[in-house]
């Protein structure tokens, strides 16, 4: 089992919307998921996206990565675990894991107290990015914004 320490968690509830004929949620769905992962680990490292960008710097996805274990169903109660699996001045790796949870353990705070990942695991993968400018020309993260990639190596 992984240990939760270095996984920022973030609930979702599957909606109706998300699920295909068969009643299962419908795969590219989990590559959003990955997206909301990466923005709510971004927002609780104490920055938000739009900030970001209105810096100048963007986080494009060169790479995805996703296998699918199990399928997730209308109102399963997930969670969306993110940590970064590799930082370097220009580039930064997320791994993802989309977790089915009991109803009751459906809060974040509950989740993070327990030493075990959560749950059942349905998918996993990730995304590669490259931080860019306004221009899509590669910048160093350490030198555009210094505090921000000392926190991403220490995650």
């Amino acid at each position: 089992m992984l240990s939760v320490s270095q996984w920022f968690m973030h609930p979702i509830r599957v909606r109706y919307q998300e699920t295909d004929q068969m009643g299962v949620v419908f795969h590219g769905n989990y590559v959003t998921w990955f997206e909301i992962g990466r923005t709510e680990w971004i927002r609780n490292a104490g920055y938000d996206y739009k900030s970001l960008e209105d810096k100048g710097l963007l986080l494009p996805v060169v790479d995805l990565q996703c296998r699918y274990v199990l399928p997730a169903r209308y109102d399963d109660t997930l969670v969306v675990c993110t940590r970064i699996a590799e930082c370097s001045p220009v580039r930064v790796s997320f791994e993802s894991q989309i977790r089915r949870v009991a109803a009751q353990d459906f809060h974040a705070s509950e989740l993070a107290a327990s030493e075990l990942m959560p749950g059942e695991l349905l998918v996993e993968g990730g995304t590669k990015h490259v931080w860019v400018n306004t221009q899509w020309q590669a910048v160093r993260l350490n030198k555009a914004m210094p505090e921000l990639y000392e926190l991403m190596l220490t995650k």
